[in-house]
């Protein structure tokens, strides 16, 4: 982080009332920003920073106490006092921005969309312009699932008799 850029910062990161000032407040919003920019676990911050507890209790605290949303609502002032506020500020993560599995609107059959589409053209009196063929949803009904049947074991009987095999005895005495 450059000079000039710390400048900026500093002013808006908490220092504590009393007690003594934190000597390494720059070396340790340096490790917080390295620890955003690779994404590793915490025990990789580079010793540079400071320890890694302390960088980490750091980050805590100010998450916490909201530090870092008032460092950006700060520095977007700064550059719209400066005019520097662009588009390039704004970014949408397509991995928050999820949309509802009904999102699409809901399964229209197709006679059903056919009997909306005639009577908005009757209402407004004037033909639909011509259109892509529109795809028409289907509700199919679910192939049954195929039972499984259990195997049942029979007494021996006919060959397995005469090779020999056993038939298993029953509870009944005089069945024998």
């Amino acid at each position: 982080m450059t000079d000039a850029e710390w400048a900026l910062i500093e002013p808006q990161l908490p220092l504590a009332a009393t007690g003594p000032l934190p000597r390494r407040v720059r070396d340790q919003f340096n490790g917080i920003l390295w620890w955003f920019r690779t994404g590793s676990s915490w025990r990789d911050v580079p010793k540079r920073y400071g320890s890694w507890s302390t960088v980490y209790s750091r980050f805590n605290s100010w998450a916490k106490a909201g530090v870092f949303q008032g460092l950006m609502d700060a520095l977007i002032a700064e550059a719209a006092s400066r005019g520097q506020v662009g588009l390039e500020l704004v970014s949408v993560d397509s991995t928050i921005v999820r949309a509802h599995q009904d999102s699409a609107g809901p399964a229209v059959a197709g006679e059903t969309l056919d009997a909306l589409e005639q009577a908005l053209t009757e209402e407004k009196g004037a033909p639909l312009p011509e259109q892509p063929p529109v795809l028409r949803v289907t509700r199919r009904r679910p192939r049954p699932m195929p039972t499984r049947h259990r195997r049942t074991i029979a007494p021996p009987s006919g060959d397995a008799v005469k090779l020999g095999r056993r038939r298993p005895r029953s509870a009944d005495p005089e069945a024998d």
